[in-house]
């Protein structure tokens, strides 16, 4: 498809995009049976989550969201003067629904699966949050939902407030188009619009366009890249519990795990030394907790086998 746009000279590429991406919205709106009026699009979910704070999050109310979550939510707060509370998670880092009911807010944000842990609300519980919260706008963003979630856009019809947000980047395997998009009621969708064509004059590029449609439009691959990511993970998960480790069930493309005799933080610094980078996180409650990227079945072999040297004391 971008060949195809490409030519054989890419002179298209002299002339600028759509500035709706109407094709895009029009595959996005075919795959998920809504319509190109529900669909949000933008230059990485990054920024159309940078808008969705901007455009509708902007409250007296201070908005919700989980105590450990995406570190972007609260630099949004910051950069968009927006107040927030955080919700803390159960002990088992997972989110109780009940926790955003009956409190006012000025909206509510939710990663599901959350990130870094991974954990997975089911679409009975953001109903329960978006029937509880009809004057708040609810944002799930979906970042990871592909491998191995339900996705809540069918809510979409019966709840007004609920906006759901995608990227490509990831079960799609296209982080170097920077493509996400929303879905949400008509007049959401037409205030993201408002504020954005108010002052950002940067559409999706004419390649990241066709590109998108090319890759929404192929479930086939799309979901043979997701069961490989999957059955991955399950394998990975196997491994390291082998070796002693504690990893929190897991919906996304990661796992988050920590190891009861051993400090994370000398895990990770051990791993990198051998070229092997997992994340660590300084913070309280996770700070024991190693967030492990799924890569390819090579990747996770050899990250075991090098964990398996590290503990015991290779």
């Amino acid at each position: 498809a971008i060949q195809t746009e490409l030519g054989d000279d890419g002179a298209r590429l002299r002339l600028y995009p759509d500035p709706n991406a109407d094709l895009l919205k029009t595959a996005i709106a075919n795959r998920y049976a809504v319509t190109p009026q529900q669909v949000f699009v933008g230059n990485g979910s990054d920024e159309v989550l940078a808008h969705i704070f901007m455009a509708l999050l902007k409250h007296e109310q201070p908005i919700l969201f989980p105590d450990i979550t995406y570190s972007f939510y609260p630099v949004y707060c910051g950069l968009y003067g927006v107040d927030h509370r955080t919700v803390p998670l159960a002990d088992d880092f997972s989110i109780n629904p009940a926790d955003y009911c009956d409190r006012p807010n000025g909206g509510i944000i939710i990663a599901n699966p959350n990130a870094p842990t991974g954990r997975l609300l089911p679409p009975a519980a953001i109903e329960q949050i978006a029937g509880a919260n009809p004057d708040s706008v609810v944002v799930i963003d979906e970042a990871y939902i592909d491998f191995g979630g339900e996705s809540t856009i069918p809510l979409v019809a019966r709840h007004d407030n609920l906006l759901v947000v995608h990227t490509l980047s990831k079960s799609r395997s296209l982080a170097g188009l920077r493509v996400g998009y929303a879905i949400g009621h008509p007049s959401l969708i037409e205030a993201l619009e408002r504020v954005k064509n108010s002052f950002n004059s940067y559409p999706l590029d004419r390649l990241a366009i066709v590109g998108a449609v090319a890759a929404i439009e192929d479930q086939e691959y799309f979901e043979q890249c997701c069961r490989q990511v999957i059955a991955t993970r399950e394998r990975l998960i196997g491994e390291l519990a082998a070796l002693g480790f504690e990893v929190l069930p897991s919906a996304a493309n990661f796992i988050f795990a920590r190891h009861p005799q051993h400090d994370a933080a000398e895990l990770a610094k051990s791993l990198r030394e051998r070229s092997i980078i997992v994340r660590h996180f300084k913070l309280p409650r996770i700070d024991q907790f190693l967030r492990i990227t799924i890569g390819s079945d090579a990747d996770c072999r050899a990250l075991s086998s090098t964990l398996a040297g590290l503990i015991d004391g290779r």
